[in-house]
């Protein structure tokens, strides 16, 4: 029989058998979910992310696509999506140039998953905003102009 833990907490006296199959590791977190590229978080420019990952001389493709507002009214919340239409599509990473740390982030997909993301960004400013898309061992970039009326990033 297959219990997800809202199950277990309806048929328990909630907490106490929360905290009981927590402490037996019944909660615990996946290992691999914590694995991440920090030094690519940290990078201040295109080029400088780009050689943390590896990439040099990504092609343009009209393949990636990146859906956003052309124009936003707040750059506290900026919806930003991003979809591949490239075969075998491994990786998406979205950047936003001007931002302090310039990757917002950056996903990885299981073979034959859509490679789909949407997310909201903060943006200080108008920028570019990048897509970097990884499918079968080859990059592909593009990007697309976001100007924002108000400042995200305390202004």
């Amino acid at each position: 029989m297959s219990m997800n833990r809202r199950e277990v907490l309806k048929a328990g006296s909630g907490a106490a058998v929360y905290t009981a199959l927590a402490s037996m590791g019944f909660f615990a977190a996946n290992p691999a979910m914590a694995a991440w590229n920090k030094a690519a978080f940290e990078t201040k420019s295109i080029a400088d992310t780009l050689k943390v990952l590896g990439v040099s001389n990504p092609a343009n493709s009209a393949d990636v696509v990146i859906t956003s507002p052309d124009i936003a009214e707040n750059g506290a919340v900026v919806p930003v999506g991003v979809a591949s239409k490239i075969a075998k599509t491994e990786m998406i990473a979205v950047m936003v140039e001007k931002n302090p740390a310039m990757m917002a982030g950056m996903y990885e997909f299981s073979a034959n998953a859509p490679a789909d993301v949407s997310m909201r960004v903060k943006m200080g400013q108008s920028s570019d905003v990048y897509a970097l898309v990884k499918a079968d061992g080859k990059f592909y970039m593009t990007k697309k102009e976001v100007k924002v009326t108000l400042g995200g990033c305390g202004g």
